[in-house]
């Protein structure tokens, strides 16, 4: 029987089990994920992976995503992987191209089904930490995100630069790290902070700070949330899940230039 390992992959204090017997593609998830990497940790889920040769026809390589849910089991797909899923038994399998991008994914869309029933999200935004409060900075593609992360002060912490990670623990709002890199092209820091405040951005020649409505939060919030099912009940979910972050967290807009000043209008 050919050897396998399990690599644990801890996003959000949920471990996740990726078990291979292909030493290749475990290699790569190792280094995909290695600030976040937990062997020790009891797994909430397991997936099996097996690698697609890359001389196989096996479908359409450009195919859209596609998540459903059929009697009880989420089932995914897209041009470089097939996997399942079932919440009930927390196992799955996953069968993909020789990539960290496919097991990335469904990471992704396991953590958005499981977020959206427990107070929390996945959100196009970056996040930083500093002096103990994390700080999401949201907006479309182009707005800025990376940008602001990059210019972070020596004494900050960037959890994300791409995709962040937010669940209300208690009574209030928690961001975590996640290995959900964009621009930078490296994983954030596998902390989390209280959130002390969103904000949506725009460019602008100097530094602009200026207090946003709940309902203008709320509508922020929806249009950068990833969710990648067509689920009208946990659509419900995520609905009620912005409403009631945007009447916890003050949410601003902030316009800025891409240099350091900004940073000095965040506290």
């Amino acid at each position: 029987m050919q050897a396998r390992t399990t690599v644990v992959v801890d996003v959000g204090d949920v471990p996740v089990a990726l078990s291979t017997g292909d030493p290749t593609l475990a290699a790569v998830l190792q280094q995909r994920f290695h600030r976040f990497l937990r062997p020790s940790a009891a797994p909430a889920f397991h997936f099996d992976i097996s690698v697609i040769p890359e001389d196989a026809e096996d479908g359409d390589r450009d195919e859209d995503l596609q998540v459903r849910s059929e009697g009880g089991l989420w089932r995914l797909r897209r041009g470089d992987f097939r996997a399942e899923w079932d919440p009930d038994t927390r196992r799955g399998w996953i069968h993909q191209r020789l990539s960290p991008y496919a097991a990335d994914s469904v990471l992704r869309i396991v953590h958005t089904l499981l977020l959206s029933r427990e107070r929390g999200f996945l959100l196009h935004a970056s996040s930083v930490v500093r002096n103990g409060r994390a700080f999401l900075f949201t907006g479309p593609s182009g707005a800025g995100k990376t940008t602001i992360a990059r210019l972070a002060p020596s004494d900050a912490v960037v959890l994300t630069d791409e995709i962040s990670y937010v669940r209300r623990v208690g009574d209030r709002y928690m961001a975590y790290g996640t290995p959900f890199a964009g621009e930078l092209s490296d994983s954030g820091e596998p902390i989390s902070a209280p959130v002390a405040a969103l904000f949506g951005l725009a460019w602008a020649a100097d530094p602009v700070h200026e207090p946003l409505a709940e309902g203008t939060a709320v509508q922020i919030l929806m249009r950068n949330i990833l969710f990648f099912a067509a689920d009208p009940a946990l659509s419900r979910h995520l609905l009620d899940t912005a409403c009631d972050f945007a009447g916890a967290v003050p949410a601003f807009r902030l316009a800025f230039a891409p240099d350091a000043r900004v940073w000095s209008t965040i506290q």
